[in-house]
């Protein structure tokens, strides 16, 4: 039996965090290419909890991670 994930805005943003700290995205990216790391059976539950918080597809990362702290600042 597969185990699917259930996404909220928090793993979805940490699932971004990660990826754009991997350098495997940059935060000017639209949010439509996280689709490319999340298996594409569950990307329509991803699609709408990004809906439900008012975010789009062609919505940068950047707005998606919202405000971070920098500890070598």
């Amino acid at each position: 039996m597969i185990q699917s994930v259930q996404y909220s805005m928090g793993i979805i943003q940490d699932e971004a965090r990660q990826l754009v700290q991997k350098g495997v995205v940059g935060r000017n990216q639209p949010i439509y290419v996280l689709c490319q790391y999340i298996p594409a059976r569950e990307w329509a539950c991803v699609e709408c909890v990004l809906e439900n918080n008012d975010f789009l597809l062609r919505d940068r990362i950047g707005d998606l991670l919202g405000r971070e702290d920098w500890e070598n600042d």
